[in-house]
């Protein structure tokens, strides 16, 4: 017999999800849930407070289908969030179907019996009664359909499965004794067949204990695959070394726990050839391992206490090279720093990458991206964010790339590497940042020291390009 769910158990875990929600996302959650009086959510709009409010107005079952709404609507769709939401889902609809089903046994069985009482012999009779249980068929679906609670639960299913078959992607190389990872986190379950994949990041070590107390180690996977992304659990040291990151593998034999993949002594991993893993499923399974804050809006940012850690997403507009900067409190010490401006629909920031973070940012001016784990710095009437040991940035849509003709009338800065220009494009001066040996090849100049004056000597030069963001990814002189 299906146990009815716990009013303590979802307020428990409700509660956990709103502590998941940044700012933004808990303004819009409570945007979204109409059925509250706004009087209401203006009074009690604390995040302790908000769960015991759902569920007086809305109750368990009713909250909890208006959670998942919410949640898919904001977005919210990962597993931090996801995890603690989908057993009381899951329950539930299991709840409905099999009252649904049990309905549909009575009355099919009401209707065969009733057919029975009333047979007529010949085949005339055998036409009447089919038409009597098609009848009795039609009235029962009259009438469930009518019933308010079954209708938004058939629609909700409808929903959902229409979204399932719209959105589930579909690798061109599915073969019978593979599964999609997708399909994998939607049943919960491998048996006999693999998992195929691309391990994007691989964390460090990481120590845990046993149930008879001995003293072990484990390291996780963000893995993915066409379809999506997960998080894969490797116990023992020996296999921290076999397994690389940006190597593709199989694994079978493994345990299914909380749509979390765990490989163990018992499981069996092969490397394989290639699968074509999105850029944004690449973003997803980097953040399975890095560790994040939540991401906040410029505003919010802004608007938060000195030394606050967060993340932020926005559009590129400048990108600094990098540059030596010395530091204080020793002799002659300097780090490198990189400045990246950003901005999204609230307003725009500074972000200084300082130390190794300065030269790991994979994007151009114009990419849209997600920077993790920065701290606001508050300086006299501005406000700025810095990294730390843990920030990255992660390239969420590339910029647009776009063909045309420049007219290069400055040289900013010459190196070995690359070259920043001031050129005219579409009869506005812009910044552009070009390779060096692209530039040299382009104009049949030699690189070396006076590289810089050679270039001076043959301007104004003009060429047409390939541009993506900033960056001249194609030059041919004119």
């Amino acid at each position: 017999m299906e146990r009815s769910i716990s009013e303590k158990d979802w307020k428990r875990a409700l509660t956990s999800i709103m502590e998941e929600l940044s700012k933004r996302e808990y303004k819009k959650m409570l945007h979204s849930l109409d059925k509250i009086p706004n009087s209401v959510k203006k009074s009690n709009n604390s995040k302790e407070e908000m769960p015991q409010i759902i569920i007086q107005h809305l109750g368990v079952e009713e909250s909890i289908f208006a959670m998942e709404k919410v949640l898919d609507e904001i977005p919210r769709r990962d597993d931090a969030v996801q995890e603690l939401l989908r057993p009381f889902v899951d329950k539930l609809r299991n709840k409905h179907q099999k009252e649904k089903d049990k309905g549909w046994k009575r009355k099919f069985s009401d209707s065969e019996c009733e057919t029975k009482e009333t047979e007529t012999p010949g085949r005339f009779s055998k036409h009447l009664n089919a038409e009597r249980w098609r009848g009795q068929k039609r009235k029962y679906v009259s009438e469930s359909e009518s019933e308010d609670e079954e209708r938004e639960f058939v629609d909700q299913q409808k929903k959902s499965q229409s979204d399932k078959e719209n959105t589930r992607p579909s690798p061109g190389n599915y073969k019978s004794w593979r599964k999609t990872i997708y399909d994998l986190k939607e049943s919960r379950y491998l048996g006999k067949q693999a998992i195929v994949g691309k391990v994007v990041r691989k964390s460090g070590l990481r120590p845990y204990q046993t149930q008879k107390k001995e003293k072990k180690v484990m390291f996780f996977l963000g893995f993915a695959d066409e379809t999506a992304s997960i998080k894969v659990v490797v116990y023992g040291k020996n296999r921290y070394e076999e397994i690389m990151e940006g190597s593709y593998y199989s694994f079978r034999e493994v345990i299914i726990e909380d749509n979390t993949v765990k490989v163990t002594k018992l499981s069996i991993r092969s490397k394989t050839t290639a699968v074509q893993v999105p850029a944004e499923l690449e973003m997803e399974a980097r953040m399975i391992v890095d560790p994040q804050k939540p991401v906040l809006s410029i505003k919010e940012a802004e608007a938060s206490y000195d030394k606050t850690e967060m993340s932020v997403e926005g559009t590129i507009t400048e990108l600094t090279p990098v540059s030596q900067i010395k530091v204080k409190g020793g002799r002659r010490r300097t780090t490198q720093r990189r400045d990246l401006h950003l901005q999204d629909d609230t307003g725009s920031i500074r972000i200084c990458l300082w130390g190794d973070r300065a030269n790991q940012c994979p994007a151009v001016v114009g990419d849209s991206v997600r920077v993790t784990n920065v701290k606001t710095n508050h300086y006299m009437e501005t406000v700025s964010l810095n990294s730390t040991g843990l920030t990255r940035v992660y390239k969420v849509e590339a910029a647009a790339v776009q063909t045309g003709t420049v007219e290069i009338i400055g040289i900013i800065k010459a190196s070995k590497m690359e070259t920043r220009l001031e050129a005219e494009l579409d009869q506005q001066l812009k910044t552009l940042v070009v390779a060096s040996e692209l530039l040299a090849k382009a104009f049949g100049i030699r690189l070396g020291g006076d590289f810089e004056d050679r270039l001076l000597d043959k301007m104004p030069l003009s060429a047409e390009v390939e541009i993506q963001g900033n960056r001249i990814t194609a030059i041919t002189k004119m």
